[in-house]
């Protein structure tokens, strides 16, 4: 009777119990499932993201071809009439033609900042089109671009490294032959970023050894700073320092106390 129960017992039991490696299995499949889709995933998007950096490449060739590369050269190999572009980076490529500054208008000292001649889109396929020439500078992450960096710190870099031609104020200065410092009042964070990497016109360049990212997001923090805080002495005179406020006192001042003398003169007479 026992061996009988035992019997029926075994029988009882379910037939479709799972094999020990099924669960092995299971996993193995949905890890190939997921890999695979995965791939197929990221293989489109780079394929997306890589024809999207054609067009604009050919887009902003487009645009070169039109308006620079009279000057520039077809191949940006630079002419007579301009210097070449190759490996000056999406950074020189945003900076200028962002300001105005390119095209240029006219044949002068130094090229002035003017209202702008292309849209968002065409200066961003521009860049794209230089920096396919030759590696240079890449326009900057908008981590350095906040205006919440160290202020202290920067102020005392824009002094060391700056106001020798800006002025300590980011008022401008005149310079030799014709050229000058432009203002720095309400500049665009990433035009200051691009002008220190670059070093437009006369300016020096300030790439990442001289000036730290880091740093360079402070003295934008600085200048952020003097274009939120008023003056507290009054009338800035331009922030030019001891020469317009001397010259400022020698015409109003002086011409003041003649104008006096003329009137009591007169009273009198």
């Amino acid at each position: 009777m026992a061996s009988s129960a035992v019997r029926a017992s075994r029988r009882s039991r379910p037939v479709g119990r799972r094999h020990p490696l099924a669960t092995v299995a299971l996993l193995l499949v949905g890890l190939v499932g997921t890999g695979g889709a995965y791939a197929l995933f990221t293989s489109s998007a780079t394929a997306e993201t890589n024809a999207s950096a054609e067009a604009l490449v050919e887009e902003g060739g487009k645009l070169f071809v039109a308006n620079c590369a009279t000057c520039h050269g077809l191949n940006l190999q630079g002419t007579t009439q301009g210097p070449t572009l190759i490996g000056v980076g999406a950074a020189a490529t945003d900076f200028q033609v962002g300001t105005g500054r390119m095209p240029l208008a006219f044949t002068g000292p130094q090229a002035e900042r003017k209202p702008v001649q292309f849209t968002e889109e065409q200066i961003q396929a521009l860049a794209v089109f230089v920096a396919s020439k030759g590696p240079g500078p890449a326009i900057p992450a908008d981590m350095y671009l906040t205006g919440e960096a160290d202020v202290s710190n920067g102020a005392q870099l824009f002094v060391n490294n700056c106001a020798m031609c800006h002025n300590v104020a980011g008022a401008g200065g005149a310079l030799t032959e014709g050229k000058y410092a432009p203002p720095l009042a309400d500049i665009a964070p990433k035009y200051t970023y691009e002008a220190m990497l670059t070093g437009p016109q006369n300016m020096p360049v300030f790439n990442d050894t001289n000036l730290t990212p880091e740093e360079k997001a402070d003295i934008i923090t600085y200048l952020k700073y003097l274009d939120e805080t008023p003056s507290v002495g009054g009338f800035t005179l331009g922030s030019l320092g001891p020469v317009s406020e001397g010259l400022f006192i020698w015409i109003f001042g002086l011409g003041g106390i003649v104008a006096i003398t003329v009137w009591l003169t007169a009273k009198s007479n």
